[in-house]
């Protein structure tokens, strides 16, 4: 059996990739937890991994879940979470993550429309009990899946799945609508997105890869695949809080950290707390993506922070879209989101889908491996599909001619301001550039007059100086922007609307809020 990333990516099914990786490396470890007292830190290999997960598939057949039943769960960053997943995935269940921090109104949304015949909650945790949420909602066959998983002698088990392309997982879009959408997925457009993932970043052996998020975000797959594929363990972290966390990740030795924008920021601010030392000793890259990356923070993180940054293009639909590789220039890591991996086509359209030129802004269009199946409403699906098969994302942005993607807003974030068009993540990218400003979201509102009004809502660090409408102009001016895109409307806020996942900015929200 062959042993390289390349190969084992081949896996057509996930728990055919942990049962090779478990082959290969059994007593190599796979996950970390870490826990605040380093005595308490919990390590499962990757032997550990088939074995445990076999016994605890073993215990839910004798509940009563087989080949195709849904099966919900909400549960942090545990190693008991992905135990759970590779036991359900070694069945071939039908699993539906759902992100810890949501509640009522979108567990229960979650659970009516996948038709969820299982329920998996973490008990009382951090003071809110979802057991009773369960009862509330009257959710079936629910389970403490941190009291006590259920194992069994797996030798009745069923034979594992041998096909890759069947539906078994649905996420749930968060972070730009108000009711999520239910994403089709399957074991081959997840392995494909964690391997194009891994390749990218040029990852080794000898790493030790950190996992802050949610697994039940679309990156806990993917992180999982790489794992698997390079044979390395990651720090598992139940609650991403800075300073707290940063023993478990430099007593572990990570070397490669991250989530999004916003993880990055918490880490500068931790690291300008004491700039004369390297914050993470070990650390030598930083990668992410899944909400917008201001050209300044890649700069910052590099002289700052002592190590590479790179970022990504990714979203619930297509969990790997494109990824900035450590070797790559500068300039392209800081503007661009990286290039597409083999497989992964990108299509820039004018608004009725004609195909545009390299370096033509237009819509952003998808086709390849790593692509979802669709939504569970199948009206979703036709409406987000052109008849060339590729998904239509709502992104705007172009492809240079050296292939790599530069996104420069959402369809809904273009702002058309007495006929003009002006890009939001222009003039977000600049403000980023102040240092009174800590994050900053543009937005256009209506507007009598001028169809829509330019509003920039900015978020500032502590102790800087209060910004004014007039002074927050002056300084755009001052770094060249037209006239015409300058904001009539400043509002500053303690802290920008966000999601509980990869902390995105929730645009619609401010929207509604200043509309």
């Amino acid at each position: 059996m062959g042993g390289t990333a390349h190969e084992l990516s081949d896996s057509t099914t996930f728990w055919n990739l942990i049962r090779r990786r478990a082959e290969l490396t059994p007593d190599r470890p796979v996950l970390i937890q870490a826990e605040a007292d380093a005595a308490d830190d919990r390590t499962l290999t990757f032997a550990g991994l088939r074995d445990r997960a076999e016994r605890v598939a073993a215990g839910l057949y004798e509940r009563g879940v087989r080949p195709g039943t849904v099966v919900a769960w909400q549960l942090p960053t545990r190693l008991e979470t992905i135990l759970l997943s590779a036991a359900l995935a070694r069945l071939g269940a039908v699993q539906t993550p759902v992100i810890p921090f949501y509640r009522d109104k979108e567990v229960g949304f979650a659970l009516r429309e996948s038709k969820a015949e299982f329920f998996a909650t973490p008990g009382v945790w951090r003071g809110f009990d979802y057991p009773e949420m369960a009862r509330r909602l009257d959710a079936r066959g629910t389970f403490d899946a941190y009291a006590t998983l259920p194992e069994a002698d797996p030798s009745a088990l069923p034979a594992p799945p041998a096909d890759g392309t069947d539906v078994r997982w649905i996420y749930w879009t968060s972070g730009t609508t108000s009711d999520p959408k239910g994403v089709l997925h399957t074991d081959r457009s997840l392995i494909a997105g964690g391997s194009c993932l891994a390749h990218a970043l040029h990852l080794s052996s000898s790493d030790v890869g950190s996992i802050a998020f949610p697994f039940a975000h679309i990156g806990g797959p993917d992180y999982l695949v790489m794992l698997l594929l390079y044979g390395f363990p990651a720090v598992l972290f139940e609650k991403f809080a800075l300073p707290d966390a940063l023993d478990g990740y430099r007593r572990h030795g990570v070397t490669t950290a991250g989530g999004s924008t916003a993880f990055y920021s918490m880490f500068l601010t931790e690291q300008r707390k004491a700039p004369e030392g390297k914050l993470i000793p070990s650390l030598r890259l930083l990668a992410g993506g899944g909400a917008p990356k201001p050209p300044e923070v890649y700069h910052a993180v590099v002289r700052e922070m002592g190590c590479q940054l790179t970022h990504g293009y990714g979203m619930t639909e297509v969990p790997m879209i494109t990824m900035g590789a450590p070797d790559d220039t500068p300039e392209n890591l800081a503007a661009t989101e990286g290039r597409p991996p083999a497989g992964m086509e990108i299509r820039i359209t004018d608004p009725e889908g004609k195909p545009l030129p390299p370096d033509t802004d237009g819509e952003v269009r998808l086709r390849g491996e790593a692509v979802c199946k669709g939504y569970l409403n199948p009206a979703q699906t036709a409406e987000a599909f052109d008849s060339d098969g590729f998904l239509i994302t709502g992104d705007l942005g172009h492809v240079k001619a050296s292939g790599h993607l530069v996104l420069t807003g959402r369809s809904k974030d273009v702002i058309i301001r007495k006929g003009e068009n002006i890009s939001a993540k222009e003039i977000e990218d600049l403000l980023h550039r102040h240092p009174a400003v800590g994050d900053a979201a543009v937005i256009g509102l209506p507007d009598a007059e001028r169809g829509e009004r330019v509003c920039a809502v900015i978020e500032q660090p502590t102790g800087a100086q209060e910004l004014t409408l007039s002074s927050i102009t002056a300084y755009l001016r001052g770094e060249g922007l037209s006239t015409h895109k300058l904001p009539e409307q400043l509002e500053v806020v303690e802290a920008l609307p966000r999601n509980e996942t990869l902390r995105k900015v929730l645009k619609y929200k401010l929207r509604e809020r200043y509309a």
